[in-house]
């Protein structure tokens, strides 16, 4: 692969993760950060957090996007 290529696929990286960021910014502006079924374990001075209801709903909206995006 060329650097120019390389270059190219840094910059799409970066958009991408920037895109992410402001969205996951604005999910939790609107209060879609703590969902039903996801898991806090708090002790002493320690917490834990699996956010697996808010993983569901974002596996369920990319394949529908994919789905739509990539269908032929």
């Amino acid at each position: 692969m060329e650097l120019e290529g390389i270059g190219k696929l840094l910059i799409g990286g970066a958009v991408l993760l920037l895109v992410l960021g402001g969205l996951f910014l604005l999910l939790g502006r609107i209060g879609i950060d703590r969902l039903p079924g996801d898991l806090v374990f708090r002790r002493d001075n320690v917490t834990i957090y699996f956010p697996i209801g808010l993983m569901i709903l974002l596996s369920i909206l990319g394949t529908i996007l994919l789905n739509i995006l990539l269908r032929r």
